[in-house]
């Protein structure tokens, strides 16, 4: 869902998220929303592919880290 951190970070709470994917852009325009607040769950990922665009612009992707112990449905 683009756009939408509220939601995503709704369904992070509930272990809902398969796939994250960022892009992250490399400018600063000062304050703004953060998609990981300081006060919410952490939240265990694993970095699966990375790209770079020829602008800058980084497009990563992560999934839920395996935890000790789950069982793989």
């Amino acid at each position: 869902m683009l756009g939408s951190g509220e939601l995503v970070q709704s369904l992070m709470r509930r272990s809902l998220v398969d796939e994250l994917v960022l892009m992250i852009h490399p400018l600063v325009l000062g304050t703004g929303r953060r998609l990981f607040t300081d006060s919410g769950a952490f939240a265990a990922l694993r970095l699966v592919e990375a790209v770079m665009t020829t602008k800058g612009v980084i497009i990563a992707t992560y999934r839920p880290a395996e935890q000790p112990g789950a069982k793989a449905i």
